[in-house]
């Protein structure tokens, strides 16, 4: 395992990671965290197939989605996938928890995966809504790439499964993590 430094080089040397580290264990599939397409464009020409995993409509502002049309047909066109869904770790969970206090068991379990780092909690997360969005075959290792607003800092070797049987992913290896604490 590698720790990476925080901030664009540590997005940087995340993906480089991230695609070597795929390529020397012979997996073909790379989900990669992106609201905006920022992180997503560090994986252009990789030679791996690329699935960009971004925020549902109204996460932010209602009726709309923080990646903007032109940057997702954009994506497309390098053909990368792009799929958009609720976050399979908070969504309806936090509706709740916002209007009747306190933590549900997905929240626990979110919380528990950013011990490792915000980025870990985010790789089990979007490649769960890949999954359930039928970007990634079923029973294959991908390489999952995440991290925060700052950009990706984390890159795992991961078996994902469904959102409804999200236990049954295995995080086989992780390839890196942030190189210092955040806040």
């Amino acid at each position: 395992m590698k720790l990476v430094p925080v901030g664009p080089a540590g997005a940087e040397e995340t993906a480089r990671i991230a695609v070597e580290g795929a390529k020397a264990r012979g997996i073909r599939h790379l989900v990669v965290a992106s609201s905006s397409g920022a992180t997503a464009e560090l994986f252009r020409d990789c030679g791996l197939q690329v699935t960009v995993v971004t925020l549902a409509y109204g996460s932010k502002e209602p009726g709309k989605n923080v990646m903007e049309e032109a940057e997702r047909q954009k994506l497309k066109d390098w053909g990368f996938s792009v799929c958009t869904a609720a976050h399979a770790l908070s969504a309806a969970e936090r509706a709740i928890s916002g209007a009747a206090g306190g933590m549900y068991p997905l929240e626990i379990v979110a919380n528990t995966l950013r011990m490792f780092s915000q980025g870990t909690k985010v790789c089990v997360e979007c490649s769960a809504m890949a999954m359930d969005g039928g970007y990634l075959p079923f029973g294959e290792d991908v390489v999952a790439v995440g991290g925060t607003s700052l950009g990706c800092d984390t890159a795992l070797v991961l078996r994902p499964s469904y959102s409804s049987k999200l236990f049954a992913t295995k995080v086989k290896e992780v390839l890196c993590l942030p190189g210092k604490e955040r806040e």
